[in-house]
């Protein structure tokens, strides 16, 4: 039986007390950092706020009541909306999952092959939707498909990420047994590797679906269709009451495509 001496106690103490000092360091330099860029972006200038305060009540005036008077206008950019946040999610999902399984460390081929996706699905996640819309209006031209093609390339980014994360977190000893009586690495990763991911890949596409749809309300600014397209014409003409009315149907939409996803993923449970 062994005892520990007062010096052995006096080292763990001490060890103990410089842990709770470089954590109680690192959350002071983490609130020092928050308050830095709250000061540099004016938000915590009460100036601004009150300077913003008669603005706020007259577009409140302009807004309220909403009009809906081209309700059936909206209707068809709605639907546009909705297969835009469909297509390119599905576009996504179809070239995410060979680029995740070439990004996860236990099913890439090789470590070049490896850090090659990695960095395709860091750029293509640091492109933001709207510099992809304007390219892909400028090359395939007006409407829902650079919509589809810019939420679908971009989406690959943050799918492909969280598909290769979810593949490196299996059991490994599925893997291994699939293997061991000489798999080749096709089947191992359709029956060792795929049945144990799939409700992690099914819950990313749902929550990405979703995100999805709100992001094809914004691409409208850029010319890429739906009925985002549609709020920036109100808002360019100062009918606060029509942007209002249609911030209104997206809501709906939003909360209606939030319950599909919720849905869906309580089925696939």
């Amino acid at each position: 039986m062994s005892y520990f001496t007062p010096s052995a106690y006096d080292a763990i103490l001490a060890r103990e007390g410089m842990a709770r000092h470089k954590r109680a360091a690192a959350v002071l330099l983490m609130v020092v950092l928050i308050v830095v860029a709250m000061a540099l972006t004016g938000l915590l200038d009460p100036r601004r706020f009150a300077d913003a305060w008669p603005a706020i009540k007259q577009l409140s005036r302009e807004m309220f009541p909403p009009d809906f008077g081209r309700y059936k206008s909206w209707l068809r950019p709605l639907a546009d909306t909705l297969a835009m946040s469909v297509a390119g999610t599905a576009l996504a999902v179809a070239l995410s999952l060979p680029l995740a399984l070439l990004a996860a460390s236990n099913t890439t081929p090789n470590s070049i092959a490896y850090r090659a996706t990695r960095a395709i699905l860091n750029l293509l996640r640091s492109i933001p939707e709207l510099i992809m819309g304007i390219i892909f209006v400028a090359m395939v031209g007006f409407g829902a498909l650079p919509g589809v093609l810019a939420v679908g390339f971009h989406s690959i980014g943050m799918i492909g990420k969280f598909f290769a994360e979810s593949i490196e977190h299996v059991d490994p000893k599925p893997i291994e047994a699939a293997r061991a009586v000489g798999a080749s690495p096709l089947q191992v990763i359709f029956h060792a590797v795929l049945p144990q991911a799939l409700p992690q890949l099914a819950d990313t596409t749902i929550y990405r679906w979703e995100y999805n749809f709100r992001a094809s309300t914004v691409l409208g600014a850029v010319g890429a269709g739906g009925i985002g397209f549609e709020l920036i014409a109100a808002l360019r003409v100062l009918e606060y009451a029509q942007a209002s009315a249609i911030l209104i149907c997206i809501l709906g939409c939003v909360t209606i495509v939030d319950g599909i996803g919720a849905a869906l993923r309580k089925y696939l449970k």
